[in-house]
């Protein structure tokens, strides 16, 4: 499978099958620049030697089976390529022609994806009445010509997500307000409310702890806060732990108060803070802890497919996701759905990292042990009980992300893909999780490389090692 995959991306040339599936005629007349003159990977003039090179069984060395099978070979090793649909510029007769000419040169299977990339806007809205029965249409002509269809689970070419993702469903990160409160003196007041992208957020907790020494310092921060905290991104320039840290500005776990019960709907505190002993300021730092929508949407997408990518910590998130999509065209296509609609899939992860879910309290404790709430401070850059023990919580924080997207994001969404008999294939690689664990949740692990600058040919090898080692 994966040697099917990397094929499909060697017949990806410029003018070839990223026209759309209107036909060269109509996109042409639509405004689009399409080369009529070399329209297709293999030109119909072209020996059927060069249109596939894989045969049928790796072990047969006979000259002769090996002949034949490069001559003419098996359905299983006929290339696949991506198919874009282009923005909406979608028609019955640009279908069939795009599909026949397939058939002619030998294509055996087409990965379907929707984008705009500038394209002008066609008349058919992303998964619209009419384009569920122009995506019916074309199953039925697949089949009729025995092409094989992968679906992309979304629109564009990145993670999973549209405009049917409520943002209480979509990927969520930590954010927080701080005050400083006096103690021995009742505090009663509004906490600042924490930055709430697109209007959405959600309380997670309320605490407080004896400011400590030097509170402004960054050099008693912990560093690369944001790689190593999962949020919005989870490349780290270093994991080191940086220098030592005075025990003055270390906060003691034992002294962190949980005010959550004392905060109102609206945000109102009512507190008697007591006088903090040893303490020059005599001061509390209160931190109001929530959550927002990370902001990240699905690219490049039309934009009648353009919305929130959805929460990948969430088995809800994803299943009501694939609900949207994905399980109305298997019922649509009805019984060619495993039999020409094989696969449904993920391609880029480009949506960066989440750190926050809603069940991501009870998760961190069934996976990791213990309660995740007394260390929320280390979220802000502080330091709770020791340096060390503070790396070691962000490290079970990075782990428990990794953990919940590969169980409850892509191991979930095969789950739901081979209930409706189809496979998953994902380019599994560049995710916030480990690559080796996600890629193993998958049927078919994907990779790519770009010519002539060889950029990413790292990920050939990655996902041919998941392959060898899985059996995928």
């Amino acid at each position: 499978m994966l040697i099917k995959s990397m094929l499909c991306l060697l017949a990806l040339l410029p003018g070839m099958w990223m026209v759309s599936c209107c036909g060269a005629a109509e996109a042409a007349a639509a405004g689009m620049v399409v080369d009529a003159g070399t329209p297709w990977v293999v030109a119909d003039d072209q020996p059927e030697a060069v249109q596939g090179v894989v045969a049928s069984n790796w072990n047969d060395t006979n000259p002769a089976t090996l002949a034949k099978n490069f001559v003419t070979p098996p359905d299983s090793a006929r290339i696949w390529v991506y198919w874009f649909w282009l923005n909406g510029n979608i028609t019955r007769g640009g279908i069939t022609a795009d599909l026949e000419a397939m058939k002619r040169v030998g294509i055996g299977g087409v990965l379907i994806m929707e984008v705009d990339q500038g394209t002008p806007v066609g008349p058919v809205a992303f998964m619209s009445d009419k384009w569920r029965e122009l995506f019916k249409y074309m199953t039925a002509e697949a089949h009729r010509l025995g092409i094989e269809v992968n679906r992309n689970n979304d629109a564009g070419w990145n993670g999973s997500g549209g405009p049917w993702v409520p943002l209480d469903q979509a990927m969520q990160v930590i954010v927080t307000s701080e005050e400083q409160v006096q103690g021995g003196k009742t505090f009663e007041g509004e906490l600042p409310k924490p930055r709430a992208n697109a209007g959405f957020y959600r309380d997670i907790a309320v605490l407080a702890f004896p400011t400590p020494a030097d509170p402004t310092n960054l050099a008693y921060r912990i560093a690369n806060l944001t790689g190593k905290g999962m949020s919005y991104d989870w490349a780290c320039e270093s994991l080191d732990g940086g220098s030592n840290v005075p025990a003055e500005s270390v906060i003691s776990k034992s002294k962190i108060v949980d005010l959550t019960a004392k905060m109102d709907a609206g945000g109102k505190l009512l507190w008697d803070p007591p006088a903090v002993q040893g303490s020059a300021s005599g001061e509390w730092t209160v931190v109001r802890f929530g959550h927002t929508f990370t902001g990240k949407m699905v690219h490049p997408a039309p934009k009648t497919g353009i919305g929130p990518e959805c929460d990948k910590l969430s088995k809800e998130a994803i299943e009501a996701h694939y609900n949207a999509m994905i399980s109305k065209l298997v019922k649509d296509v009805g019984p060619l759905a495993g039999k020409t609609l094989v696969s449904t899939h993920v391609d880029s992860c480009e949506h960066g990292a989440q750190n926050w879910t809603p069940k991501m309290r009870e998760e961190f404790k069934r996976l990791r042990g213990y309660d995740m709430m007394p260390f929320l401070p280390v979220m802000t850059g502080r330091i709770v009980d020791s340096l060390d023990i503070s790396e070691r919580f962000l490290r079970d924080v990075r782990q428990t992300v990794s953990d919940l997207f590969v169980e409850n994001y892509i191991g979930h969404l095969r789950t739901l893909a081979n209930k409706d008999g189809l496979r998953l294939s994902m380019e599994s690689y560049r995710n916030p999780a480990n690559d080796l664990d996600v890629a193993n949740q998958v049927d078919e692990p994907m990779c790519e490389f770009w010519w002539p600058d060889g950029s990413i040919y790292w990920c050939v090898k990655l996902m041919s090692s998941v392959a060898h080692v899985s059996g995928a």
